[in-house]
């Protein structure tokens, strides 16, 4: 370094001068967070004074107001980021820009040169942040004073690394960066963009933050004519100073939970409920976390979790340290053991990652156990929001099953919600140890007007990740031997006693078995008189075709149905059609009755619909 007439000279570059354009290619998919990092500092260098306010080392004066101020100006293409926080010394400058940051270029060029897949959210492991700045602007400047009143320094750099420190006329404590914007950034001088970027990153930073444009400026003769003009035009900060997750959850009210979610999601529907996170040593991490409501399928599956670093954001949606199945939640985490730039394998590897996913999967879980015990009706109210994420979570990750289920809910066809508990209790004489639910009650209307005669509550399935539901609860617990049965799987519980055999009608039927559908044909008493006849397939045989049609191409042949028919003894109609009472109508009508035990269970393919339209008419013609 050398010295003239007071001002210092040096070049960062000297040893390496390619550190400023590999800076500038490796940081480029990351241009704007260039602000974030020099708001970031300002923010830092007003939370340092105020440590040393707090441990006695600074005298802070009454009614001191720590503030930053962002400002552009499109005619001198600059923009700017002042505080009136710590300050710097010229041995700071000299030690924390020119040497510490020359070092972590250092390291990251040798980390990085020469590598094309992971140069995201390198800014900050190397001490890069303040070089950010380069990314867009050919020249930049610090004005800085410390704390200590030690003599002001003003520092001044190149894009190529060559700097002047020179004496400053800087009178008040603080530090500003004053950046060159270079051709190619001149969309940032821009207050739309420069707002964009700072309610995006900066939105809760804990330090207020001021955006102003310097062309904009009143003169001296404007600010005279406007001295007494009302108050309430005073500049406000952009950003929220205290964001709702500092504080304690018993200080807050559900309307500020709802108008923060509000704010931050833009969405105007008010979320199903929260959870308010205050973790303490080790992990030490705040947050609040929301379940939407669903608009319609699977559209809010994919939630947007955003993480924060001291109040400083760092990326939405982060998934490494959501578990998977909790993705579809909304919310903030502010988690100030991580570095404020981390990469997708950091996270992945982290161990204080890991901790912080299982504690939120705890609470999560607690969170919506305690809902459905002591808040039972506004939980049941809230479940087909609800019903979706859980039944995911829970085919997911048995641990998480293991806590909620207590929390599952089977919504049945007459309006009723019950746990799975509470269903086999009732079940005990009638089903025991068997769940039985539709897919679809207005299809399948016949079979549930059955059960319900019988006294058997069924479940309504009208989600395919109900039935995976099933299926991993029939795993989870297989000791208990709970079983899971559509309504069209067995009839089991409908049957009554009785062991009359009507042969010629049984013969009849089997006639109908072909290729597509192999038929088994069984007479047994119903408690109904009216049906004479329903159609089975084995809950096995139709999650094996369901699980074939998933993997199955266009080319593939369909599985042949193995289906049961059930002629209903109890029927006259049965009776009548055993003893010949038809006569020539007689092949007609049983295919009658085939056809809409068909139709009892799922829609008629196109020959099927064309065989039951001509049968009935020719069944009305002849009466």
């Amino acid at each position: 370094m050398a010295e003239q007439n007071g001002t210092k000279t040096g070049g960062i570059s000297v040893e390496t001068e390619h550190i400023f354009p590999i800076i500038k290619k490796w940081l480029y998919s990351e241009k704007e967070i260039f602000l974030r990092e020099l708001v970031s500092n300002a923010c830092d260098a007003v939370t340092k004074l105020r440590r040393l306010s707090s441990l006695g080392e600074y005298s802070e004066p009454e009614n001191e107001q720590y503030r930053i101020t962002v400002s552009f100006s499109k005619s001198k293409k600059t923009i700017s980021v002042a505080d009136n926080g710590i300050g710097m010394t010229e041995d700071e400058v000299d030690r924390y820009i020119c040497q510490m940051a020359l070092s972590g270029a250092m390291d990251f060029i040798q980390k990085y040169e020469g590598k094309a897949d992971d140069g995201a959210g390198i800014i900050g492991h190397f001490g890069l942040g303040f070089y950010s700045a380069f990314m867009v602007a050919d020249r930049v400047d610090i004005d800085t004073r410390s704390y200590t009143q030690a003599p002001s320094v003003f520092w001044t750099c190149d894009e190529a690394g060559n700097y002047e420190l020179s004496p400053s006329v800087r009178t008040d404590r603080g530090t500003e960066i004053i950046l060159h914007v270079n051709e190619d950034s001149e969309e940032y001088l821009s207050e739309y963009k420069l707002r964009e970027i700072l309610d995006r990153y900066c939105a809760f930073m804990p330090v207020e933050i001021y955006l102003t444009d310097e062309d904009a400026a009143p003169t001296a003769e404007g600010k005279a004519e406007g001295e007494d003009k009302d108050e309430k035009e005073a500049p406000k900060p952009i950003n929220d100073t205290q964001p709702l997750w500092q504080k304690n959850p018993s200080d807050c009210t559900d309307k500020e939970y709802d108008d923060f979610y509000r704010k931050v999601f833009s969405d105007y529907r008010e979320p199903l409920f929260h959870l308010h996170l205050n973790a303490d040593y080790p992990l030490n991490f705040k947050g609040i976390l929301y379940f939407p409501r669903l608009r319609e399928g699977y559209e809010s599956l994919e939630g947007k979790v955003k993480l924060f670093y001291h109040q400083v954001f760092v990326a939405d949606n982060i998934k490494e340290v959501m578990p998977e199945y909790l993705l579809m939640l909304r919310g903030v985490l502010d988690c100030p053991e991580l570095p404020l730039n981390v990469s997708r394998s950091y996270l992945q590897n982290n161990a204080y990652v890991n901790k912080v996913g299982a504690y939120i999967t705890k609470k999560v879980g607690d969170k919506i156990t305690s809902l459905c015990t002591s808040e039972r009706e506004a939980y049941e109210k809230m479940y087909p929001d609800l019903k979706t994420f859980l039944a995911y979570a829970c085919v997911c990750e048995r641990k998480f099953y293991d806590r909620v289920k207590d929390a599952l809910l089977l919504s049945c066809t007459d309006g009723s919600h019950l746990t799975l508990s509470e269903y086999l209790e009732e079940a005990k004489d009638k089903n025991e140890n068997t769940v039985y639910y539709t897919t679809d009650a207005r299809q399948q209307a016949s079979y549930v007007s059955l059960y319900t005669q019988k006294g058997i509550r069924v479940a309504v399935f009208d989600n395919p990740l109900d039935v995976r539901l099933a299926e991993s609860i029939e795993q989870y617990r297989a000791d208990d031997k709970i079983r899971f049965r559509r309504i069209d799987a067995d009839l089991d519980a409908l049957k009554g006693e009785g062991d009359e055999k009507p042969e010629k009608a049984i013969a009849l039927f089997s006639a109908f078995s072909d290729e597509h559908c192999k038929l088994t044909v069984e007479a047994h008493p119903l408690s109904d008189t009216e049906t004479p006849a329903l159609l089975t397939v084995s809950e096995e045989t139709r999650r094996m075709q369901d699980f074939m049609r998933m993997y199955a191409d266009a080319s593939t042949p369909a599985m042949p149905t193995e289906a049961t028919l059930v002629l209903n003894t109890n029927c006259e109609i049965i009776r009548r059609l055993d003893r010949g009472d038809y006569g020539d109508d007689t092949d007609t009508v049983a295919r009658q009755i085939y056809s809409l035990a068909l139709l009892s269970g799922r829609p008629l393919e196109a020959e099927e619909m064309k065989t039951f339209l001509r049968d009935s008419y020719r069944l009305l013609s002849d009466r």
